[in-house]
């Protein structure tokens, strides 16, 4: 049960970081009560809207929120220090790309 509220807690901070910078990005309103797998989804979205562009610096974003996820997803399944090493890479690559963006 522990470990179940340490990873909700710490998704929860993750999502509360970059839920409102994705969601302007791709225009649209930022989710309330988002869970850990809404959060992936999120960033699912704005990796294909930034994908699709046809500029290299928003292309590079989505390449950047593909890793991401892929972090984001594995750390859904991982405990511990496999998954503090997952949302660690998540946020770098969260960063990156919202960085790229502007």
């Amino acid at each position: 049960m522990a470990t179940q509220t340490r990873h909700t807690d710490t998704f929860a901070a993750l999502s509360q970081c970059f839920t409102t910078d994705l969601a302007a990005l791709t225009r649209g309103e930022p989710p309330a009560d988002i869970t850990p797998t809404g959060f992936v989804d999120l960033v699912e979205r704005a990796m294909h809207v930034f994908s699709a562009a046809n500029r290299d610096h928003l292309q590079r974003a989505g390449e950047e929120l593909d890793y991401a996820r892929g972090h984001l997803t594995d750390a859904l399944t991982l405990t511990g220090a496999d998954q503090r090493d997952r949302l660690a890479r998540a946020r770098t690559h969260l960063r990156y790309a919202i960085e790229t963006t502007h």
